[in-house]
């Protein structure tokens, strides 16, 4: 089963900073520079929270993972944006 998620961060390191996203873009959408939405399976939240674990420094950043519920219909339908549109999802479909 799949689940919502919105992973926030604040990582005071700019090179761990880019590391945290390159691995975020691995594991759902970017919403803002610091904010992704994921779409996981309990095995792959695991697995996001270990990856991020492994990078941060404990001890000066921090990461929020929200979990928004299993409906991505609702949870896309109940977030407000105050200014520029979210991006679109990606359909998950490549055309040749």
């Amino acid at each position: 089963m799949r689940r919502c998620y919105l992973v926030c961060y604040d990582i005071r390191d700019p090179k761990r900073l880019r590391r945290i996203h390159r691995i975020l873009r691995g594991y759902g959408e970017a919403w803002q520079y610091s904010v992704f939405f994921c779409v996981l399976k309990d095995i792959d939240r695991v697995r996001l929270q270990a990856d991020i674990e492994e990078e941060i420094n404990h001890k000066e950043d921090q990461t929020v993972i929200l979990d928004l519920g299993p409906n991505e219909k609702e949870a896309r339908k109940n977030t407000t944006v105050i200014g520029t549109a979210l991006p679109e999802p990606e359909s998950g479909f490549v055309v040749i």
